[in-house]
């Protein structure tokens, strides 16, 4: 029984957005950081994640039975009351919800649940099924993990927040297609809009390019404004050419499932060296002085 409610939260989903909140919150706290502060931010919002999750399965769960990598999922199987996971998606939303709001602010909260209701509402209930466009809408509610890490913090949405929402959201595009195309049938069989489905996978190839482009000029952004030492440039830049060159070399590739997965499996060893880059390098804004191009618009 246990197993199903701590199954139906995707354990592993939320393990992953926790690396970039971790990420966020020490980017921002600069070497001084609140370990209490940090321990209720990271449960705060796994239970808000958790949430959003426990939502999507039960809406998806007739999508869900027609995919062989989710037809196993606890709704599917009618393990738990339809009602009775309504219920408990909305009592982790509330508890999530006044963790960040008490122990962190405000801001942070406000964060946390237009994530939610992305995720949700627009996401899940709007543009998945029905739009080519699901993709960057549902990676708004992806980018939210980092910022909310970042303003429980700060208790601002400055340059730092911002990039940090573009860089998860352009890194979300390239890693979610790659998903798409190695899961290729799965999607096909439910009828899911995705950009390799409903556009083909050579188109899908050249919007990963132009995106993972656009992530390595994000990346670099935070040390540009002063955020991060040069340590964490030197690195960001080779993970971030070397994104582009794995996108680069699927115009080549005679399997696209196995070029797709491992453009995949970078993905994610890319977003954990970023995380850990931005929380060790990290530096007082003050300390580092901005190249020329970028004084002026120093806030």
């Amino acid at each position: 029984m246990l197993k199903n409610y701590i199954s139906i939260t995707k354990p592993g989903i939320i393990f992953g957005n926790l690396i970039t909140v971790a990420g966020g919150f020490l980017l921002a706290s600069q070497h001084n950081v609140n370990w209490l502060l940090f321990v209720v931010t990271l449960l705060g919002i796994s239970l808000v994640i958790a949430s959003g999750c426990v939502f999507n399965n039960v809406i998806d769960r007739d999508i869900d039975k027609l995919m062989h990598r989710t037809q196993n999922r606890v709704m599917v199987k009618g393990l738990i009351n339809k009602k009775v996971a309504l219920v408990y998606g909305a009592l982790l939303a509330l508890v999530g919800s006044w963790l960040l709001g008490y122990f962190a602010n405000i801001l942070t909260l406000i964060v946390a649940l237009v994530g939610l209701f992305f995720y949700v509402i627009v996401y899940t209930l709007g543009f998945k099924r029905t739009s080519v466009y699901g993709t960057l809408v549902g990676s708004v509610s992806g980018a939210v993990p980092p910022v909310v890490g970042y303003c429980a913090v700060s208790n601002t949405l400055d340059v730092g927040g911002i990039i940090l929402f573009a860089m998860l959201t352009l890194w979300q595009m390239p890693h979610s297609y790659a998903i798409a195309i190695f899961r290729f049938k799965d999607y096909s069989a439910a009828n899911i809009p995705v950009l390799p489905i409903s556009k083909g996978i050579k188109h899908a190839k050249i919007s990963m390019l132009i995106y993972t482009i656009l992530f390595l000029l994000a990346v670099v952004q935070l040390y540009f404004w002063g955020y991060t030492g040069i340590y964490y440039l030197v690195l960001s830049s080779l993970v971030g050419l070397w994104w582009v060159w794995l996108a680069l070399k699927g115009f080549y590739s005679n399997n696209d499932t196995v070029w797709a997965r491992k453009l995949f499996g970078f993905s994610i060893l890319a977003i954990m060296i970023l995380s850990f880059m931005m929380a060790v390098d990290s530096i007082e804004r003050h300390e580092l002085p901005l190249p020329p191009a970028y004084s002026q618009y120093k806030v």
